[in-house]
């Protein structure tokens, strides 16, 4: 396989356009794009409550758009390095809340943290609309 390969993860509960734009700017990072979706478990794990969509739903959510080429379940935030290896990446990315916490890959591929787009968040929306039903 040629090219440069880009991994990226997330939850992707709630799918908006600050996913989308994550996706596209780090897909312009390379020439195919690897995509890890939290599992349901590691989403009650790290957030404390289940994901509104069920990995499978947020997995073919993901596979559909076109800057995509693969999706996997991303079983452990511990598990980083094993992915990066296993599916060739050249370049990991991560939303900059992360900034510093994944450079010990860095030896393995280059780590970058792209800024999130500003006033989006997957709780913010969950809380609004679970506000309107009140």
């Amino acid at each position: 396989m040629s090219g440069r390969t880009v991994i990226t993860f997330g939850t992707f509960d709630v799918f908006h356009v600050g996913h989308v734009r994550v996706l596209e700017r780090a897909a312009a990072l390379g020439d195919r794009l690897v995509v890890g979706v939290s599992a349901d478990a590691l989403n009650v794990s790290k957030k404390g409550r289940p994901p509104v969509y069920t990995q499978d739903e947020r997995m073919e959510i993901v596979r559909a758009l076109r800057v995509v080429d693969e999706v996997f379940v991303e079983e452990s935030l511990e598990a980083k390095r094993d992915y990066v290896v296993g599916h060739g990446a050249d370049v990991l990315v991560m939303g900059d809340d992360w900034a510093g916490k994944f450079d010990w890959v860095s030896d393995v591929c280059e780590v970058v943290y792209l800024p999130r787009t500003p006033s989006v968040s997957t709780t913010g929306i969950i809380e609004h609309i679970a506000g309107l039903g009140s």
